[in-house]
């Protein structure tokens, strides 16, 4: 989904614009990675870029988890878990991620490639045949890496809430209803490409919503148990959850708003299949830091796997961030950092960590006031800037 507005406005458009207005950070286009390593975390300093989200951004509630070596290096919660009972919001709290899903089904599709089971460089058609116009020469690196030029469904207009009455619409029935890969995919079909494939890059969660079905075709099971197998179990990543049709966060979370003319309305409750493998996951910050060490550190992928996955094609202009294989690569004040952001109705999340696996930050956040929205994202790239670049390490 994408900016801040994303609680309000193509609320399932899954990350897009998450970055755009990072430059407040003066970034510069380093070549390097981030190299955190010799440093500790600055609690007080972390502290302080973490409440900015809620005093100058507009949120209601952030909280957020840094891992260094293998070890939690620091944690931090700011403002409220919902607007009725005033309380913190929750540091441990459960979370919709958005589009940090699509990095756990990359991570399955480039397992499945080193087993053989399907082709990087082979077209869709020979896996999903008749599913996409023109899907002969479409690869399955091309929807991996958002060069397809497939038509992103969510940018259709039955799923706009621009305006008011949408919005309504939004709260009062379309957030219960249940709708298929099949549905979907076909709403994204019925619109032209973007350009032909390889020509471009434009973000498009039809891309995922295909990996999703790629993995079933090929392994005879859904996506689902796929990821439940090959990366939740192995990593003992106990509070993250595929809830498909279910409506429900489990256990401790913050609620996420949308803010309506007649006020608050509570959007926590939803049906997620609107996103499905695209952007359903549940998760925490710590798994989320734990899952971005193993994939970075090698635990997950092989090398070969993990530089495809690292290689990258130009993505968004401002700042300038390179997108691979469901994870993006994007410039910070002293080198570059991997992970994907996400957000969906209520939430927002970003999920980064550096080359070698040994830093990693996860925040979560439940944006509110359209009015500050603009300050959203420059806020998080600040604290998540202060993560890997300190100003004053202290070894």
């Amino acid at each position: 989904m994408t900016n801040s507005r994303t609680t309000s406005r193509r609320g399932v458009r899954l990350a897009a614009g998450l970055l755009a207005g990072a430059t407040v950070l003066a970034l510069a286009p380093a070549a390097g990675a981030a190299t955190p390593a010799a440093s500790r975390p600055d609690g007080a300093a972390l502290q302080k870029a973490l409440e900015a989200i809620t005093t100058q951004a507009g949120a209601i509630g952030a909280i957020a988890e840094i891992r260094q070596n293998g070890q939690v290096a620091w944690r931090g919660t700011a403002g409220l878990r919902d607007l009725a009972s005033k309380a913190p919001d929750p540091v441990e709290g459960r979370f919709r991620i958005g589009s940090a899903t699509k990095t756990f089904l990359a991570t399955v599709a480039l397992q499945l490639s080193a087993e053989g089971k399907l082709g990087l460089d082979d077209p869709i058609e020979r896996y999903l045949p008749g599913v996409v116009p023109d899907g002969a020469s479409i690869t399955v690196r091309q929807v991996l890496n958002h060069t397809a030029g497939i038509f992103d469904y969510t940018e259709d207009p039955r799923f706009a809430e621009d305006t008011e009455a949408e919005q309504e619409q939004l709260v009062a029935t379309d957030r219960w209803h249940t709708y298929t890969p099949q549905q979907l995919i076909a709403v994204a079909t019925g619109h032209p490409p973007y350009f032909a494939p390889g020509q471009g890059w434009h973000y498009s969660n039809t891309d995922y919503l295909l990996v999703g079905e790629l993995i079933g075709k090929v392994t005879g099971h859904s996506w689902r148990t796929e990821v439940q197998q090959r990366i939740l179990r192995p990593l003992g990543l106990r509070h993250t959850y595929l809830p498909g049709t279910a409506t429900s966060i489990p256990g401790p979370h913050a609620h996420g708003y949308l803010a309506l003319t007649a006020g608050p309305a509570d959007i926590t409750e939803l049906n997620p299949s609107v996103a499905g493998s695209a952007g359903e996951i549940i998760s925490t910050t710590d798994d989320l830091t734990r899952f971005n060490a193993a994939l970075l550190g090698g635990r997950l992928l092989a090398p070969a796997q993990l530089a495809e996955m690292t290689t990258t094609v130009p993505a968004i202009a401002d700042p300038p961030s390179e997108y691979g294989l469901g994870l993006m690569r994007i410039p910070l004040s002293c080198g570059a950092v991997w992970g994907h952001p996400g957000g969906i109705y209520g939430y927002t999340t970003y999920v980064f960590g550096d080359r070698s696996g040994t830093r990693q930050i996860a925040v979560s956040v439940t944006p509110y006031d359209p009015a500050k929205s603009a300050a959203l994202v420059p806020t998080v790239m600040a604290l998540i800037d202060r993560t890997f670049c300190p100003t004053d390490p202290t070894p």
